[in-house]
């Protein structure tokens, strides 16, 4: 494979997993078909990756579902920082999502610390069972590939994977804040004389 064909089969994988995950989102009722995204979050992502593989990926093997939906929990961090104070929150380190033993409690640490939801709710609950059906379902998609393990082919997906998920998480928690899309005909808006 040429190295644009491997870009063009990545962005394709990214893609199509996307597509499934946002179904499997809507038909859950934590999504309406759309990607809720902004460019800071996206941003915060580019920043963060190197960091969030290099913890996740030895835990692949043996925690494969926990090691892949703890980019969704990041990603619902960001995008509640976003909404509340994203002048204090913009600059903040990978580390920040980090509960008291690191990475092994990101999941808790996000809801109970940054989403601010006792575990034993309702919500929070209904998130953690939201992120793991959605790591499962990205397992799923690996696993279809048949790549070999400890490949660079095999990295790169599960980067384009937990790429997907953070993109989920913060597309779920921005609508949980309200946000939503709305279709605006921009030749129906009146044109105001500059004064």
């Amino acid at each position: 494979m040429t190295m644009e064909e491997n870009t063009q089969y990545y962005d394709t994988y990214e893609s199509n997993l996307l597509q499934e995950l946002l179904r499997t989102c809507t038909s859950l009722g934590m999504l309406d078909k759309e990607l809720l995204s902004s460019e800071d979050i996206d941003q915060k992502w580019k920043e963060w990756a190197p960091e969030y593989i290099a913890e996740a990926l030895p835990e692949v093997n043996s925690y494969p579902e926990f090691a892949t939906a703890c980019a969704g929990y990041a990603g619902m961090a960001v995008a509640q920082w976003w909404d509340s104070d994203w002048g204090r929150h913009h600059s903040a380190k990978y580390e920040s999502l980090h509960g008291p033993r690191g990475f092994d409690d990101m999941d808790e640490f996000i809801v109970q610390n940054i989403l601010g939801l006792a575990l034993d709710s309702v919500e929070a609950k209904q998130i953690m069972n939201i992120m793991l059906c959605c790591a499962q379902k990205a397992i799923d998609f690996i696993r279809h590939e048949q790549i070999e393990h400890q490949t660079i082919k095999a990295f790169h997906i599960f980067a384009r994977t937990v790429k997907v998920m953070y993109r989920i998480g913060a597309a779920i928690q921005l609508r949980r804040l309200g946000y939503k899309f709305h279709k605006v005909d921009l030749n129906s808006l009146s044109r105001k004389p500059l004064s």
